[in-house]
């Protein structure tokens, strides 16, 4: 896993967008969309690009080794949306 989406997410895509792999979900257009609370990287996906952390305005994505202590579980909680 290289990146990581924490609870800081607010939801607006715009980092679904710019995923070159389409490791983060669920998009705007997914009826899961309206379910989950946050989106999430699918950690099997990442190519450790960064894309998404730099685009974030929320700052709700880190990479997984500068993932703060507080949201450690976080690491999980993404890869258990994918399985």
């Amino acid at each position: 896993m290289a990146y990581v989406v924490t609870d800081a997410c607010t939801k607006d895509f715009v980092c679904v967008a710019e995923c070159s792999t389409a490791a983060i979900a669920p998009a705007a257009s997914d009826a899961a969309a309206a379910t989950v609370s946050q989106v999430y990287i699918n950690p099997d996906e990442c190519i450790d690009c960064g894309n998404c952390a730099s685009i974030c305005a929320q700052n709700a994505i880190f990479a997984l080794d500068e993932l703060p202590a507080d949201k450690a579980d976080f690491a999980e909680k993404n890869r258990a949306y994918f399985n």
